[in-house]
């Protein structure tokens, strides 16, 4: 069903959907030699201390999205002491152009028009407090923190087009996993990127990790089967798998996709156990069609979003995981190892929309 929108909306709609996804790439680490102990990341920075705690790291991450989704919500509602339809109406323009994403949007507004109607929206600081609550739900309705006990290892295969940080997320989990005591292995099946296994094994050798690898070029199957083999005799906690950037749009490399996973289920039953999509929140519409599409193709079951904090287009936040019902496990709101966290729905919401 069609929304009424202002004259020119669409237009700047469609300059968004139609961008080009944000420069970079998930490299960041130079190929070097790989029997020589690896350098810290350029691009990953250890927290100093004395700094701010995660959650005032995470206001400081989303300003930009505060800013462009909040700021103009604020402006347009606080004061007022009496809500109509015209009211609405501007929010609702504000939330699309914020990346919150047609659908929600429209059941957002709707939402908010059935609370109008039952007289509960008197004034401008009560509405939002409303949306706050409404967009709190849709991303509860679908929250899960990643369960990896009771299986042996836990296999997690992670996915994403490149320049999404695809790679230096599996780097900062790796950190995670063995400060927190787990045996990981690391699996470099992107066999196709330059110095992609190095930069993996740079990661691997700042955590202690082991990495299995075959030359560039190789069969990325063949590197999960022996990532695999090698995960049961080292008695491995987690076995992470990093496979090939992909456009969501070619069959051969789907098909690839599907053959790695059909790999992995031989070798350990049931596994993978969790097929994460890595998403740059950067990219705003183009996020949604990639969720949309490896979800249909690749059988997604938790999603990552990085570059949260270089973005004003947070809102995909709430669009992603309420239009494809998949649970955020994680999300990147920094360059520092600790900005890479769980995703906490209440937290994200009260960053978003708490005062300065």
């Amino acid at each position: 069903m069609t929304e009424p929108v202002k004259k020119g909306f669409f237009r700047g709609l469609i300059d968004k959907i139609g961008g080009a996804p944000a420069a970079g790439d998930d490299t960041g680490i130079a190929a070097g030699d790989p029997l020589q102990q690896p350098e810290v990341p350029s691009s990953v920075q250890e927290k100093p201390k004395g700094e701010p705690g995660f959650f005032e790291r995470l206001k400081l991450g989303l300003k930009r999205t505060k800013d462009g989704l909040v700021g103009r919500i604020d402006a347009l509602v606080l004061g007022k002491k009496e809500i109509d339809a015209d009211t609405l109406e501007e929010l609702e323009e504000i939330l699309i152009t914020s990346d919150i994403g047609v659908k929600t949007t429209v059941e957002l507004i709707r939402t908010l028009e059935t609370r109008l109607g039952r007289n509960e929206l008197k004034d401008g600081e009560a509405l939002r407090a409303a949306l706050k609550e409404e967009i709190l739900s849709r991303l509860e309705a679908h929250h899960q923190v990643l369960d990896m006990t009771g299986q042996h290892p836990f296999v997690l295969l992670v996915i994403g087009v490149n320049g999404v940080g695809k790679t230096t997320t599996i780097g900062k989990l790796t950190s995670r996993f063995s400060a927190g005591g787990a045996k990981v292995l690391l699996a470099a099946a992107d066999t196709f990127r330059a110095a992609a296994a190095e930069q993996l094994e740079a990661w691997g050798g700042r955590s202690g990790v082991d990495v299995i690898r075959h030359k560039e070029g190789a069969d990325p199957s063949a590197v999960v089967f022996d990532a695999c083999k090698a995960a049961i005799a080292r008695q491995a906690d987690i076995l992470i798998v990093d496979t090939a950037g992909r456009l969501h749009t070619k069959v051969n490399l789907m098909e690839e996709m599907k053959k790695i996973r059909r790999v992995i289920d031989r070798e350990i039953p049931g596994a993978p156990h969790e097929t994460l999509l890595v998403l740059d929140a950067a990219t705003g519409q183009n996020a949604v069609s990639q969720a949309r599409l490896f979800k249909e193709a690749a059988g997604v079951t938790g999603l990552a979003l990085t570059k949260l904090d270089g973005t004003a287009k947070g809102g995909i936040v709430v669009a992603v995981s309420h239009e494809f019902a998949l649970p955020i496990r994680y999300i990147g709101v920094g360059e520092a190892i600790d900005d890479l966290r769980d995703f906490d729905p209440r937290e994200f919401t009260d960053a978003l929309f708490q005062a300065s």
